[in-house]
This record gives C-alpha cells, sequence and structure tokens, in this order.
C-alpha cells in the first residue's frame, strides 16, 4: 500500500496561509504599514488604484533592508521580531510570525525597492505567485517602497468575491484610521486614483482623532486617565448627549494595537447607564498599556482580538475610570429644581438685627354686626336675593323646546375605536358604546358612521396602531406604521429608479460631516440619493452640504438621516446597485412612517389601505415583518358559542 500523506509545495502552502491573512486590499496596507511601522518610519504614503484591485503602494522611511534580508523576508516564518518560544510574551511590535509578506507575495505581484542608510546602493527584488523573478541592485531612497499589483491574479475564485471599489476603499480607510488613530508620532498620507485622501502630519493625539474624525467632535470628548500597577487606561469618551443608534467611533488599543472586546466595550456602555437612552451608543477612544507577558495577541490570524490574563479586574478599573471622567467634567446631569412661582426667600444679612414679626389685624371687625337692610332673622348672616320672576322664565322657555337636550358620548382617548378623528365628525354619526368590564381602561368607544357602511368603506382604528376593517373572510387587523413603510417603501423605489423624486428645498442648508471611509460610501451612492430626492453638495473634506430634501420628509433631521443610510450601507456591505437602492428606499421609508399613536380620519384611513393592496406584497414589510392579519368569522362566533 502507498503512503498517502505528502508535504504540500511551499506555493500552496502560502496561498492557504493568505487565505487567512490577506483577505481583501485592506489586509494587504494593513500588514505593509504595520511593518513599515515596526522599521521606525516617520512618515508613510499610501497609494491605491482601483481600491488596491489593480495596484496598491506603500512607500516609508524606516531603516530599509539589506539586499539578504529583502529576499529572506518574503519566505514563511521569517521574522526580526522574535528569536525563540519566549519573545512571543514580551512583544510591543504590530508584526512578528513572518507570514505578511509571503502570504502577499503567494496571491499577487509584488516589487520591492529598499535601501538601509548606510547602504549607497539599495535592493529591487520582484515576485509573482511565491517565484522569484528577478532580483537586483538599484539606486532608491532610504527605506522601503513596496508595489502591490493585480491581488489575486492566481487565484481567480478569490479575486470574484471581491467587493465593489467602494466598499474595498471603505475598508481600506478603515484599516487607515486604525493605525493612524495609535501613531500620532507617524506622518500618514493616503491617496487613492491620484485624490488625496488623508493628510495627516506628527500631532498630538486628540488632534490626530479631530483630524480623521473632524474637529466638530473637539467639543464632545471627556479625556480618560487613570494608571494603576496592573493596567494603564488613558483616550477619551464622549459626552451623553452625543449619543446616537448607529455610526459611533468606538475603538480599544492595547500596546498600540487596535482590537476588539465586547467584554470591556459593556464596561464603558455600562458606566453611561441612566445617562442615554436605551439601545443607543456613545464613541469612546480607548488606550490600554499593559505588560505584554499579561496578554495573547496570537489567538487569532488578524490579532484584532486579544485574550488578558486579568479581565475582570481591568473591567471593573475601565468602568471606574470612565465614571470618574463623567463625573468629574460633570456630564452626570444635575437636578435642576422648578423655581417658576416660588416664594422669594430673601438671603440672610448678619448685619441687620433681628426684629420679631408684626401682626396686622382690623380692629373694627365684628361678625355678629347686622345689617339693617337686608337681615335674616335677626342674625348677622346677610340673606342673598334671588330674581324668582327671571328664574321662573327661563324654566318655563325651556319645558317649551321641542328637541330634548343631547349628551356627549364618553371617549377614553387611552382605549378606542373611531372611524375618524374627534373632531369635525359628521352630523350623521350615532354613538354605540361597548363595555366589556365596568372599568374605565376598558371602556371602548365606536363611532359608526352611517354613510360609510353604505359604501362599504368602513375603517375603525384601535388604540392609535391598528386600523380593524370587515373583510369577507372576518375581520382583518392592520398595522398603521408598517402598512405606511410599505407603501413609501414602493413610492421612493419607483422615484428611485425613475429618478423622479420630488425634491423640497430647504432655507438653510445643513451641513453633514463624515470620516473619510463614509464619505467613500457616500460617494458611490450620491446618484441614489439625488434619484430619491436628496440634493447633496460636496464641500471637500468629507463635508457635504444638504440643499434639498425629498418631499414628505420635512420635520425629520437630514443629517442624521443621511448619516443613518450610510451607516447601514457600510453594516450591510452592499455594493450591487439594486441593494443599494433597496437599502435606501426602505430607511426613508422608515423615517418617514406614520407613528404609533397618531389618529387618523376614515379618509386617511381609506387612502392609506387602498394604497397598501395597490403594492405587490401586502402582507409584509421590505425586511419581512408582518403588516396585517385576519381574525376568520368562524374564529370570532367560536367567542360567543355558549
Amino acid at each position: 500500500m502507498s503512503d498517502i500523506i505528502h508535504l504540500l509545495p511551499d506555493s500552496v502552502a502560502n496561498q492557504i496561509a493568505a487565505g487567512e491573512v490577506i483577505q481583501r486590499p485592506a489586509s494587504v496596507i494593513k500588514e505593509l504599514v504595520e511593518n513599515a511601522i515596526d522599521a521606525g518610519a516617520q512618515e508613510i504614503h499610501v497609494l491605491v488604484t482601483d481600491a488596491g484591485k489593480t495596484c496598491i503602494q506603500v512607500i516609508d522611511d524606516g531603516k530599509g533592508m539589506s539586499e539578504t534580508d529583502a529576499r529572506l523576508a518574503f519566505e514563511r516564518h521569517a521574522t526580526s521580531k522574535i528569536k525563540e518560544a519566549a519573545d512571543l510574551f514580551a512583544l510591543r511590535t504590530m508584526g512578528f510570525r513572518g507570514e505578511a509578506l509571503a502570504s502577499i507575495a503567494a496571491v499577487a505581484e509584488v516589487e520591492l525597492k529598499t535601501r538601509m542608510d548606510d547602504e549607497e546602493l539599495g535592493t529591487r527584488i520582484v515576485i509573482a505567485g511565491s517565484k522569484v523573478e528577478s532580483q537586483e541592485a538599484v539606486s532608491c531612497p532610504k527605506g522601503s517602497n513596496f508595489s502591490i499589483k493585480n491581488l489575486f491574479f492566481n487565484i481567480p475564485a478569490r479575486r470574484k468575491f471581491l467587493k465593489a471599489n467602494s466598499t474595498e476603499l471603505s475598508n481600506i480607510l478603515t484599516e487607515f484610521e486604525r493605525i493612524a488613530l495609535v501613531h500620532p508620532e507617524v506622518a500618514f498620507y493616503l491617496y487613492s486614483n491620484d485624490t488625496e485622501l488623508f493628510n495627516l502630519p506628527v500631532m498630538p493625539l486628540r488632534q490626530r482623532i479631530l483630524a480623521v474624525f473632524g474637529k466638530k467632535l473637539n467639543q464632545h470628548l471627556l479625556s480618560v486617565d487613570v494608571d494603576t500597577t496592573m493596567v494603564k487606561v488613558s483616550g477619551f469618551v464622549a459626552k451623553p448627549e452625543t449619543a446616537r443608534k448607529k455610526g459611533a467611533h468606538q475603538y480599544f488599543f492595547v500596546n498600540g494595537r487596535y482590537m476588539r472586546h465586547p467584554y470591556f466595550h459593556k464596561a464603558v456602555m455600562d458606566a453611561y447607564e441612566q445617562l442615554i437612552p436605551a439601545g443607543e451608543q456613545i464613541s469612546y477612544f480607548i488606550y490600554f498599556d499593559v505588560d505584554p507577558a499579561n496578554i495573547d495577541v496570537n489567538i487569532h490570524p488578524t490579532k484584532t482580538e486579544i485574550k488578558f490574563e486579568n479581565e475582570q479586574a481591568i473591567w471593573q478599573i475601565l468602568s471606574a475610570a470612565v465614571k470618574e471622567s463623567l463625573g468629574k467634567f460633570n456630564a452626570v446631569p444635575s437636578i435642576d429644581f422648578d423655581m417658576e412661582g416660588m416664594p422669594d426667600i430673601p438671603t440672610f444679612d448678619q448685619t441687620r438685627p433681628i426684629e420679631p414679626p408684626k401682626v396686622h389685624y382690623n380692629s373694627d371687625f365684628n361678625p355678629f354686626k347686622t345689617s339693617s337692610s337686608s337681615s335674616y332673622g335677626g342674625g348677622g348672616y346677610s340673606r342673598p336675593k334671588v330674581d324668582w320672576e327671571g328664574l321662573y322664565d327661563g324654566l318655563e322657555k325651556a319645558s317649551k323646546m321641542n328637541a330634548p337636550m343631547e349628551e356627549e358620548p364618553f371617549v377614553d382617548e387611552t382605549d378606542w375605536i373611531s372611524a375618524s378623528a374627534p373632531v369635525n365628525m359628521p352630523e350623521e354619526r350615532t354613538p354605540y358604546i361597548a363595555e366589556t368590564e365596568m372599568t374605565p381602561s376598558s371602556a371602548v368607544s365606536l363611532y359608526t358612521n352611517e354613510s360609510a357602511v353604505e359604501k362599504g368603506t368602513q375603517h375603525f382604528q384601535f388604540k392609535g396602531r391598528f386600523i380593524l376593517t370587515s373583510v369577507k373572510s372576518g375581520l382583518m387587523l392592520i398595522d398603521q406604521h408598517r402598512a405606511h413603510i410599505r407603501v413609501l417603501f414602493e413610492r421612493y423605489m419607483s422615484q428611485i429608479r425613475q429618478k423622479q423624486g420630488v425634491s423640497q428645498g430647504v432655507l438653510f442648508p445643513e451641513i453633514v460631516q463624515l470620516p473619510a471611509s463614509e464619505a467613500a460610501v457616500l460617494e458611490s451612492i450620491l446618484e441614489d440619493f439625488s434619484a430619491v430626492g436628496f440634493e447633496l453638495t460636496p464641500l471637500g473634506g468629507g463635508s457635504y452640504a444638504i440643499n434639498g430634501i425629498p418631499s414628505g420628509i420635512e420635520g425629520l433631521n437630514p443629517v442624521e438621516l443621511v448619516r443613518n443610510m450610510v451607516h447601514t450601507a457600510m453594516e450591510k456591505g452592499n455594493d450591487v446597485k439594486e441593494e443599494v437602492q433597496t437599502m435606501l428606499a426602505l430607511t426613508l421609508a422608515k423615517a418617514a412612517a406614520i407613528v404609533y399613536g397618531q389618529v387618523l380620519s376614515n379618509e386617511e384611513m381609506v387612502n392609506l389601505v387602498d394604497s397598501l393592496f395597490a403594492c405587490p406584497t401586502p402582507n409584509y414589510t421590505p425586511d419581512g415583518r408582518t403588516v396585517l392579519s385576519t381574525i376568520k368569522e368562524e374564529d370570532i362566533e367560536k367567542l360567543f358559542s355558549r
């Protein structure tokens, strides 16, 4: 029997490793920029073409490599960071496993030019698919210049699964931001298709955060700083009033490395308990400095998941640090007493002598004094005069009235079904009271409109949420909010496809400021924004002026609406135009739909129901939530079977 186990060729092994380390162009940039930082670079330039699919170039002024090192660097597990196993527990560098360059060279065409400071000539090496094609001496600046072309050229299946350029560029910007936020001592520059997206010179940490996310953030940041023997925690948290449902900037860094940590995230959010609405998020930039021996960064290929030795203790320290920051900067709201109508109590003046209170009274007052003109029984009680003649006239007139006095029916506004709003009710409407229990909260008022019954368009509203209407099979209940979402979604989708969105100009344009990663996504869907009725004018630097909004959403916050739609696009990773349009229409429909508790007239209910059943799929919202349900007639009859 022949042997069946054999060693994989290095080229195949490197492609397998590349599948873990290099997932998209952003992964290449992350590895190369981190290597440049480890090489002591003070200035790093990143240039991408077609979101990195065509070319990625990373240029640094670090210490460079010798001729031998340049060749050896592309071998698997070739690294200058560790020499023995013990070094794994004392790491403070970004990369250390020696897999990055080998993985990149396995799936792309790589050219490297590098020179050390004390060398006159540098080295140029060209590798494609793990195969060295050439190596020669060249004249080049100090440092390293990596050029990565045709990523995944030899793995068509992997290249096919790359997203649209806008999505891949957003991922690149996200990785770039994470590195720039933790290294303010290094200058970073990023260009996409020859357009400068980032220009970040050396600056303090707070200024670096503002340079990435906008200067408006400056007034909302509270500093955090605590130093213990176990961990040093520093950075910034945002004020409670900046909380939002989407788009909060949340970053954890440990020893100069970005990490995800849901457990520590909960520690931060617990500090904001009772300060922000449930379900909303807060921005934070938290930096941990711990002994490398107490963490393990090697538990995930991307090194974004890190294990701490004393997580529970650090959780307590982090939570206390954030709470201290909120209290120190008076972010916790103080009690505001309502002083309106309160007596004016003068302040105590120690120089004035203390005087006893003075009593004032009427010495001529006599409760037993009688009135000579209108006394009753000789006492002091004055008897009021009654106009008996006028009273009898009024009673006589009332008895001659033909129409009986009508009493308005009782309406409990918290628990009611109505065919229209309680104002301007038609004269033919007659009240009908149905009480299932003799309690005010359960009393249900039902107004029937006889003309509506005749026309067959009778609708009732229940608790400001459901529309009840009679159908052939029984009683139908329609969720008014979800029904309106379905109707508006179809309308917005039609406007987007036909590019006929009606825009409502705003009197004072509002400005929306987006980080570069979010601005790249917005640029990719600007045409769809315009089709639905938004008028956005780029102002540069990630700022856009909102000059017009879709008609029908007046009263909503257009800045938050734009942000939410961009964040939804980023979360879903939509790169197909149809999916982006669907997301845009759904977000807009949810924001503009009528809310629960809104009282509708009969005409409004008729229009909504008719519009709903004109939709191709009236039963569900675009995101799959139930719009209507029917109670069969036989089920209703069973309720009264005994």
